[in-house]
């Protein structure tokens, strides 16, 4: 299926609406420490898409993160990648024939290639995986999923990880609409919400580095109230200083920082890559929650990418469904009232290279013994 599989400069990776499959975050990576490399591949779409009568190929590549996850051994992380999606039938063998490939651009202490897929989840194309309100009952066993995903297969290796690493729950906006058509296709609450932001005085403004401590301050404040892990100050630092303007897949950051009077209420990092705006980090202040700055924050960031000449934004991480137990609950209450198309991803897949150290990583790994992919 493939052919000229060769490494190459990170810089020279294509462009890509995918964030976390640009130069622009392997820079990030780097900033934090941590070493990526990018390897091109050809495939004839007579057998990615079983065109029999069609014999051109399509050149894509894919940005490698490696990650050391003891003195010893490493781990090959993919993010969001690869991009190019075969058709379903073939994405097992395809992506077993790419892995084997990639092993000798690998470091021999690498035990492991993870892929955290951006492909559409086969469940979530079969309509009897959806209750009669239209919501996603989710995906079958790890078993089940295994035996799918591996049908096809020379080695059958691949195996579901136990969780995702990024979001595997998204909703896409189509922003080829004009602004008022985009506020129709809202719910009436949101779009109410966005003109109550405007009429309580909340403005936004885009910041740069110099905001880094708003920002955090109200990070911080979100973490506390949500009981969730806080990253250091630094990771934000290499996200805004990070640049790869230079390449061919580089990236426009904004801190949008909401405020009355001067008064920080809310703040998201907003990611520009090519045709798709992203909403990458988001907090907000425990008070004065009733001037709904969050939602002038939203509103400004899909103008913006709108503005920028972007046809879609990723509001990036929902709940797979309405569930209220699910702990991101809150965040499909919110994001879904924007509009748009959920989306449900395949999510992470690890492919083993040495079988009898994976078995001790993935038992560690559930134990939470420290190993970790980020």
């Amino acid at each position: 299926m493939l052919s000229n599989v060769h490494k190459k400069e990170v810089e020279e990776l294509y462009a890509t609406p995918i964030l976390q499959q640009t130069a622009f975050w392997s820079a990030v990576k780097k900033r934090l420490g941590t070493n990526s490399i990018a390897v091109n591949f050809n495939s004839r779409k007579s057998t990615l898409y079983g065109v029999t009568n069609d014999r051109s190929s399509l050149s894509s590549d894919v940005l490698i993160v490696l990650q050391q996850i003891n003195r010893h051994h490493s781990v090959a992380y993919v993010p969001y990648g690869p991009e190019l999606e075969p058709a379903d039938e073939f994405q097992g063998l395809f992506l077993e024939e790419l892995s084997e490939s990639l092993r000798s651009y690998l470091p021999k202490s690498c035990i492991l290639i993870r892929y955290d897929l951006c492909w559409k989840s086969w469940w979530a194309k079969d309509k009897d995986h959806f209750d009669e309100h239209g919501i996603w009952k989710g995906e079958p066993d790890s078993p089940a999923q295994e035996f799918r995903f591996n049908f096809n297969t020379q080695n059958w290796n691949f195996k579901k990880a136990f969780s995702n690493i990024l979001p595997a729950n998204t909703i896409y906006l189509n922003l080829t609409y004009d602004a008022d058509t985009l506020l129709k296709k809202m719910k009436p609450k949101t779009r109410y919400n966005i003109g109550l932001a405007r009429r309580k005085g909340v403005m936004i403004r885009a910041m740069g580095l110099e905001g880094i401590h708003i920002w955090y301050a109200l990070y911080k404040e979100t973490a506390a109230r949500n009981h969730i892990l806080l990253n250091d100050m630094k990771y934000f630092q290499a996200v805004l200083t990070a640049r790869a303007d230079d390449t061919r897949s580089p990236a426009e950051v904004s801190l949008l920082v909401a405020e009355k009077e001067d008064k920080p209420l809310a703040a998201m990092f907003l990611v520009i890559t090519k045709n798709r705006g992203s909403y990458l980090y988001g907090a907000s202040s425990s008070t004065e929650r009733n001037l709904m700055a969050t939602y002038a924050l939203q509103w400004e960031a899909i103008c913006r990418s709108k503005t920028a000449g972007c046809t879609e934004y990723d509001m990036f991480g929902i709940s797979p469904s309405p569930d209220p137990q699910h702990p991101l609950y809150g965040l499909y209450k919110f994001k879904s009232g924007f509009g748009g198309e959920i989306y449900h991803s395949l999510g992470c897949w690890d492919y083993p290279l040495d079988n009898k150290l994976y078995t001790l990583f993935r038992a560690s790994e559930l134990n939470s013994q420290g190993y970790h992919i980020g």
